[in-house]
């Protein structure tokens, strides 16, 4: 199963969610079942780490964002990944556009789908420290509805 993260920089909310989906992976035994990563739909920070936010936040739970760099969405991923999950109603709506006719992947949003009390993961990048916080509260219960989901399908 291939798995596609999806938010507007690839640098913050996307990112997070690869590594926390990652790691619950591994410890469900899965890892090496299922491929996951992320992009966003602008190109600002193509090539660039995670927000060095995002990233003091995760290794403060645990997770390691290091080796992760940003990446644009582009026509290929909507045949190369079985699931795409966008972090907000905006995202969605670039995929929407973006994506070509023909092509099989699921596409929704990332909390609606998997049971969060919200639909969009809110953007923390203008926000304190408590923003990248909710990011990763958000993230980790829905990744693990994911999970659950995940084993039912492989």
């Amino acid at each position: 199963m291939r798995i596609l993260f999806v938010c507007l920089g690839n640098i913050c909310r996307s990112p997070t969610a690869e590594g926390v989906l990652r790691q619950q992976l591994q410890a469900a035994g899965l890892a090496d079942r299922v491929q996951v990563a992320s992009a966003g739909t602008g190109d600002w920070h193509v090539g660039n780490p995670p927000d060095s936010r995002t990233c003091a936040a995760a290794r403060a739970r645990g997770y390691d964002l290091s080796a992760q760099r940003a990446q644009q969405v582009k026509a290929s991923h909507f045949s190369e990944y079985d699931l795409i999950l966008a972090m907000d109603n905006s995202n969605l709506r670039d995929l929407q556009a973006l994506r070509p006719s023909g092509t099989s992947g699921e596409l929704d949003l990332f909390l609606r789908r998997y049971g969060a009390a919200l639909d969009e993961v809110p953007d923390p990048y203008y926000r304190g420290a408590e923003g990248f916080e909710q990011v990763l509260d958000l993230i980790e219960a829905a990744c693990r509805e994911l999970v659950v989901d995940i084993k039912g399908r492989i």
